[in-house]
């Protein structure tokens, strides 16, 4: 048992746990933080999902409320207009966070937001379209950990923050918010990258600007401001502007067609008249360069539904050589466990004797990451292309 002398490191062990598992930590307090509201009791409703909050009517709504709410309530989706690929990316993202999405699952949730809101759209959440106050509840450690997205720009609060920008702010800031001799540099301000839908942006202005100009400006004008300066962080991330995609037709076919047959060792697991036919067809050149980089990108844009993703397998080798393969649900240097082509679950505890050897379907792809050029890429693309 310890004793008073070992408090300090008691306290410094626990602190450095709390900073090596703080995302974890975090988003596991998040799950639960709704149980604890003031006036609710567990099982009263979906985790993070208000009484009465409604999805707007479309195909496979009822996966997304069941897939998303356990995280998410209603008002995380309505409200924010976005792309199929914009969609993809967020659930994407969702994925590497943990979240349990299957292949199919996955194209059902991103074809719905994609339909039911897509740029531009604002849905209300339930047919009465009310807005209900969140109930009141302590402060908690939730509070401090901060957003954990950023924000998504709607392009028309954006256009309209504009006005409010070039009306209150642009002789100091600039026209593109890089400030100047007169103002600061809002693409690079903390009160800014903190800003959501204007929750630091709004009391710094209400706190008085610190130049001495008086700035007074209406909820919704510091909203769309919020916007307009996220979309402008936004762009600045993408080297310019214009935010648009690049033309990157710009190799050789033939000289792909020739890395594509020799040196990639592409012609191995492809072929051109068999997986990857008509291929230039099923993807747009941008996309057709993702998918050949990074293949298990679900979120790739593609011309219809999407493939199913190839599974990592393994197989276990026991001292007694029993062999098992199947996909792993657990893998790390203590266990291996693995549900096999039959669905029968399977656990072992690796050690001596013990054999895992893993199966990639996108090993090659991923070695290929630290040996071909730019200039290779591009030219597997470009004869890629040809193939219509």
């Amino acid at each position: 048992m310890a004793g008073p002398q070992d408090e300090p490191a008691l306290v410094s062990m626990i602190y450095s746990h709390w900073m090596r598992f703080k995302p974890t930590w975090v988003l596991l307090l998040a799950g639960f933080a709704p149980l604890f509201a003031v006036g609710q009791t567990p099982g009263s409703f979906a985790i993070g999902q208000a009484p009465g909050s409604q999805l707007p009517d479309g195909p496979n709504r009822e996966t997304v409320q069941r897939v998303c709410s356990g995280c998410h309530s209603v008002q995380m989706f309505v409200g924010r207009g976005m792309t199929r690929e914009q969609w993809g990316g967020v659930v994407s993202n969702m994925i590497g966070r943990g979240a349990k999405v299957s292949d199919q699952e996955f194209d059902q949730i991103v074809e719905y937001l994609g339909k039911t809101l897509p740029p531009g759209k604002q849905a209300s959440a339930g047919p009465t379209a009310t807005k209900a106050a969140a109930p009141a509840r302590p402060k908690n450690l939730i509070d401090q950990a901060g957003s954990d997205d950023k924000q998504v720009v709607d392009e028309e609060a954006a256009a309209r923050g504009k006005t409010v920008y070039i009306a209150q702010c642009i002789t100091c800031h600039g026209t593109r918010a890089r400030g100047g001799d007169r103002g600061a540099d809002l693409v690079r301000s903390v009160v800014v990258l903190h800003d959501r839908y204007g929750s630091t942006i709004g009391p710094y202005l209400t706190q008085g600007h610190p130049a001495g100009k008086s700035v007074t400006l209406t909820q919704d004008q510091i909203v769309d401001l919020s916007h307009f300066l996220h979309q402008q962080v936004g762009d600045t991330l993408r080297t310019g502007p214009y935010n648009s995609v690049l033309n990157i037709l710009v190799g050789d076919p033939k000289e792909g067609k020739t890395f594509f047959d020799g040196a990639g060792g592409c012609s191995h697991c492809h072929s051109t008249t068999g997986d990857l036919a008509h291929i230039a067809g099923k993807y747009d050149p941008a996309s057709l360069q993702l998918k050949v980089v990074f293949p298990q990108d679900r979120a790739v844009a593609r011309k219809g539904p999407s493939s199913p993703r190839k599974p990592l397998t393994v197989t276990v080798t026991t001292a007694s050589g029993e062999s098992v393969t199947g996909v792993p649900t657990e893998l790390d240097d203590f266990n291996v466990a693995l549900v096999d082509g039959s669905g029968q679950y399977h656990s072992f505890a690796r050690g001596l004797g013990v054999k895992v050897e893993q199966h990639d379907p996108y090993a090659a792809h991923v070695a290929l990451l630290d040996q071909y050029t730019d200039k290779e890429i591009h030219d597997v693309v470009a004869y890629l292309e040809t193939l219509q």
